[in-house]
């Protein structure tokens, strides 16, 4: 009597394997597509880094030539 009661108001008794297996399927999809987003954005991250990495690069071999000394001003001593 008391299972019949809770049939009546939506409370299932069983749950049949094809439900099981379909929301496995749902989870698994689900976390695959995070994954592969991660990956993307991982690789994406990587190319960025490596592109100002060598940028970076570019800049301070051109600092370095056009150097100028700076403490031949008024506010420093020249010893």
């Amino acid at each position: 009597m008391f299972y019949k009661c809770l049939h009546l108001i939506g409370i299932p008794l069983l749950i049949s394997q094809s439900q099981i297996v379909a929301v496995l399927t749902v989870v698994v999809v689900f976390f695959l597509i995070l994954l592969i987003l991660g990956i993307r954005k991982s690789y994406i991250l990587k190319k960025e880094n490596d592109n100002l990495y060598n940028t970076s690069n570019l800049q301070s071999d051109d600092d370095n030539e056009t150097y100028n000394d700076f403490r031949n001003g008024h506010l420093y001593e020249n010893k």
